[in-house]
C-alpha cells in the first residue's frame, strides 16, 4: 500500500508535480476564464487528466497488463453562443501512446498533453487538446507561489484520516494560446487555476458527490470552497481556503463554509437539477456564485463513466458586485460518484 496520507504532508517540487502511481487516483485540473480582445468572445475552458491505478492486473507479469489507465476530459464554454463544447480520451498508460511521468508535469494521451517547465517556482505549463469540434493549445504562466491547501498539503475530505487527498493549486496563472471552435480561431488570453490532487482514499462510500469552486479574483486573491454530500443531502465535509493579495493564506476547517442553493436548472438531457447559484459563507464573508450560462453539463460516460456540470462561473460580493471568475464543479447529481 502507499504511504498513507497525514497532517503535515510535506510536499516537494518538481517532484510532486509528477505522477504518483503507487495512489489509486490522481488528476491534473486545468481550468480558467479566457477573451479574445479583438471581439470580446469570452470562453471558460478545462482541460483534466486524470491516472487511476488498476489493481486487477498487480499480480501479472504481462507488459500487455493494464496497471495503470490514463483518461482525459476538455471543454470549452462559448459564453456568447451559450454552449458547451467537450470531448474525452482514454487509454492505458504505456506503449508510448499515455505516459504520465513521476518526475514532472509531462502527461500525454494521444494528441493531447500536459507538459510543465521551469524552476519548480516558475512553472510554464503548456496545455493542448484537440478535437473534431473544437482545440486548445495555451500556454500557462505561473504569477503566485504554490497555494498548498489543507495542512502542509493534507486535505482531509472525510471525518477519517484516511478520507484524504495530497493537494496543491496554482491560482492566478496568466494564459495565452489559441482556442478554435467550430471552423474558426481566436488569439486568447486570461487567468486560469491549476488543481493537482492524489489520494488512496478520496470518497467515502457515504458521500454521493461533491460541490467545489475555484476563483481567481480580480485583486489577485483566490478562494478555494467545497463540501462533500451525503445521498440525503447533508454535508459529509466541507473545505477551502483564502489567499489574499498581500499573499496571506487561511484555511477554512469544515463547520466554518457552507453553500446554500439558491437557484437551480434542470438538464433536459439527464433531468438532474444543478444549483447554478449559490450563497456561499466563509470565515472571510458572504460571497455569491453564478453561472455564466446554465447548460454546463458534461457527459463523460465514455471514460470516467460520470455525468458532472462544470462550468466557467461569477463571484460576487456580499453587495452583489462582481470580484472574481472562475469554475464551478458539481458531480454526483444524476448518480453516486465513484472513483
Amino acid at each position: 500500500p502507499p504511504p498513507a496520507l497525514r497532517p503535515g504532508l510535506s510536499l516537494r517540487f518538481p517532484r510532486d508535480h509528477g505522477a504518483h502511481p503507487a495512489y489509486r487516483t490522481e488528476w491534473w485540473y486545468l481550468t480558467g476564464a479566457l477573451r479574445d480582445p479583438a471581439s470580446g468572445r469570452a470562453f471558460g475552458f478545462q482541460i483534466t487528466f486524470f491516472r487511476s491505478r488498476l489493481d486487477v492486473a498487480a499480480t501479472s507479469r504481462s507488459a500487455f497488463a493494464a496497471r495503470q489507465l490514463l483518461f482525459a476530459h476538455a471543454a470549452v464554454s462559448d459564453v456568447q453562443g451559450r454552449r458547451l463544447w467537450h470531448d474525452q480520451r482514454i487509454a492505458r498508460a504505456g506503449f508510448g501512446l499515455a505516459e504520465a511521468d513521476e518526475a514532472d508535469t509531462r502527461i500525454t494521451l494521444d494528441d493531447w498533453s500536459l507538459r510543465r517547465e521551469g524552476a519548480p517556482d516558475q512553472s510554464a505549463y503548456h496545455g493542448v487538446a484537440r478535437t473534431s469540434d473544437f482545440s486548445l493549445d495555451l500556454r500557462l504562466r505561473q504569477t503566485q507561489p504554490v497555494l498548498v491547501q489543507g495542512a502542509g498539503g493534507y486535505s482531509q475530505k472525510g471525518p477519517r484520516p484516511d478520507e484524504a487527498s495530497a493537494y496543491y493549486s496554482l491560482p492566478q496563472l496568466q494564459a495565452e494560446g489559441r482556442l478554435s471552435l467550430a471552423g474558426q480561431t481566436w488569439a486568447v488570453q486570461g487567468r486560469a487555476w491549476l488543481d493537482h490532487e492524489w489520494s488512496e482514499t478520496l470518497m467515502d462510500r457515504d458521500a454521493v458527490g461533491w460541490d467545489w469552486i475555484g476563483m481567481n479574483l480580480h485583486d489577485g486573491s483566490a478562494l478555494t470552497a467545497f463540501r462533500l454530500r451525503r445521498a440525503d443531502g447533508r454535508v459529509h465535509w466541507a473545505g477551502g481556503s483564502w489567499r489574499d493579495a498581500q499573499g496571506r493564506t487561511r484555511e477554512f476547517d469544515a463547520q466554518a463554509v457552507r453553500f446554500t442553493p439558491l437557484q437551480r436548472w434542470t438538464s433536459p438531457a439527464t433531468g438532474a437539477a444543478y444549483p447554478v447559484q449559490w450563497q456561499l459563507d466563509t470565515p472571510v464573508g458572504r460571497f455569491g456564485v453564478r453561472a455564466r450560462f446554465d447548460a454546463q453539463e458534461l457527459d463523460s460516460r465514455a471514460s470516467t463513466g460520470s455525468v458532472y456540470w462544470e462550468g466557467l462561473s461569477v463571484l460576487s460580493d456580499a453587495g452583489g458586485s462582481e470580484v472574481g471568475e472562475g469554475y464551478l464543479e458539481m458531480t454526483g447529481y444524476v448518480t453516486p460518484l465513484r472513483l
